[in-house]
């Protein structure tokens, strides 16, 4: 038994986040494109960032204000010349957004100066107001227009509810030429042949049991990279948000950043601000520093979290500034002007991922990468607050400019297109869903108490061998079983987490998110590199 279909597409975007949406419209001036996402096209990240877009656009602020600011972040390990394209390129590329329908939030008083038309904030680890936002609901604003902007394009098609499976190489195992795709809703695979693939597929927070991401995070692309043969980069650097909503109900609502900017204290349950003790910056130290603090702060008093103090807000500022933070605090019975709230660090962004340069090219031919699951070189050992939505839609904008002088050839002359049709060869349904759950919850349950905020090799060591059997558990019910979602989600997660364990047990040192009880100090003069794998 084969799939039933064989397509060919000229531009496939594996994704719908900003990333895969902002690179699709870009491509579509140059030809046709297809957009494949494995749920439906507003699923996904992105449309859950609170907090903003970091960029350059007060005349209070400038260039290199905001560099130094990522390099500080980012421990020693951003590469400069991206960081500086990546925050010069920003304003032009917060006007497109601008243009495609994006309504950031204004000044409600432009009378003391007229040319500060929009309200910026202000978030751990930057020195100024540089955040643009839609009160605090920036990635669903940001989605919104994008995806209205895809729908209406007469060359953008989308389909939704297909799972990317695996990559499809070319004869010499140089080029990627498409990928098989699982059709949810028709039971079947897909080959699609495409002249150029971009992977916008998102980051990997599901690797741990305790995430901020939604359930379509599950390292897709970079285990599809990987296994294509594509480098791999800095996976060890896995960005914990220190501020998740701690409540039965709350699953994994974040607590804007920006709430700190506003005056909002990190305090232990008598009410003592605590992050003075551990950064001259407070609770606006960056976020690695806020997320360890927290951890260390949790297991010294044996609670199960801390609290942040927003009763220096009334309800008005709240209803203003962060209008969905309090409608979500209020349909849980919390009063955030009143109560402080209880939070917990929980995994929140991937800064590692797929390996590309300067214009998004992977290391193999014609596989592209934006947005999370790319490793562009800006993030470092640790993100800048607010620099993942900048780097999505700057890099979107130089791979479609790499495409524009490419001029390939409409489809690859391929011998004969047959060839790439999937087939299922003795696979059989799978009788019993019980394996797969109970391997992905040991799996998150391993790399949260093994692979989390803090580290030590004997911690490393165990997670490694333990995730070597699941693997090979996984393996065999990939290859008896007739695929589901599940079951390739499953298979990912292993793969990104085996990434994740081998790079920390590379990286004898601590530094950014990666932290080593046995290897606290920083070590330059043998780990001011990337961990390539």
């Amino acid at each position: 038994m084969v799939s039933s279909s064989v397509e060919s597409v000229k531009f496939l975007v594996l994704g719908s986040g900003i990333g895969g949406l902002s690179l699709a419209l870009k491509l579509a001036d140059q030809g046709p494109v297809s957009i494949f996402t494995k749920g439906k096209i507003d699923e996904g990240a992105s449309r859950y960032a609170q907090g903003g877009i970091a960029s350059v656009w007060s005349k209070k602020d400038c260039f290199e204000d905001h560099v130094q600011d990522t390099l500080v972040a980012g421990a020693g390990l951003c590469q400069i010349d991206r960081v500086q394209l990546c925050v010069e390129e920003g304003p032009r590329r917060i006007e497109e957004l601008i243009k495609w329908g994006v309504e950031f939030t204004r000044r409600k008083d432009v009378s003391v100066d007229p040319t500060e038309v929009f309200d910026l904030h202000r978030e751990g680890g930057h020195g100024k107001r540089r955040i643009l936002h839609a009160d605090d609901a920036t990635g669903r604003a940001v989605m919104d227009a994008l995806i209205q902007q895809v729908k209406t394009h007469p060359k953008i098609e989308i389909f939704e509810f297909h799972v990317a499976i695996d990559l499809i190489l070319s004869s010499d195992q140089r080029t990627c030429i498409g990928a098989y795709l699982l059709d949810e809703k028709k039971g079947y695979v897909k080959t699609v042949l495409g002249v150029s693939t971009f992977l916008a597929t998102g980051g990997a927070g599901k690797t741990y049991l305790y995430t901020s991401n939604p359930d379509t995070a599950t390292g897709d692309g970079i285990a599809m990279a990987y296994r294509a043969g594509a480098r791999v980069s800095n996976l060890e650097f896995f960005q914990f948000h220190p501020t998740c909503l701690f409540h039965p109900e709350a699953k994994n609502f974040l607590i804007s950043e920006a709430i700190r900017g506003e005056g909002a204290e990190l305090v232990d349950q008598s009410g003592r601000a605590f992050m003075k003790d551990y950064d001259a910056r407070g609770s606006l130290a960056p976020r690695d520093i806020v997320a360890r603090a927290i951890d260390f702060e949790m297991k010294k008093s044996g609670n199960s979290s801390v609290y942040l103090d927003t009763t220096c807000f009334s309800e008005e500022k709240f209803k203003d500034k962060f209008p969905m933070i309090l409608k979500k605090c209020e349909s849980l019975g919390l009063d955030p002007s009143r109560e402080p709230l209880a939070v917990v660090p929980a995994a929140h962004y991937c800064c590692g991922g797929v390996w590309v340069d300067e214009w998004g090219q992977t290391t193999v031919k014609q596989l592209y990468a934006v947005g999370e699951v790319a490793s562009t070189g800006v993030h470092g050992a640790n993100r800048l607050a607010s620099n993942s939505l900048l780097e999505a839609i700057v890099f979107a904008d130089r791979i479609s400019k790499k495409m524009n002088t490419e001029n390939k050839d409409p489809l690859h002359s391929h011998s004969v297109v047959q060839s790439f049709q999937w087939d299922v060869g003795q696979a059989t349904p799978l009788e019993e869903k019980i394996d797969i759950a109970a391997a992905w919850l040991e799996l998150r349950t391993l790399m949260w108490n093994y692979v989390g905020i803090v580290r030590s090799d004997r911690r490393l060591e165990k997670a490694h061998r333990r995730i070597q059997m699941i693997k090979e558990e996984v393996r065999q019910a990939y290859w008896e079983n007739l695929l589901t979602r599940d079951l390739i989600e499953l298979r990912n997660l292993c793969h990104v987490s085996d990434l994740i364990v081998k790079s920390a047990m590379s990286r004898k040192e601590s530094r950014g998110l990666h932290f080593n009880v046995n290897w606290k100090s920083k070590d330059d003069l043998l780990f001011l590199k990337d961990t390539i794998l």
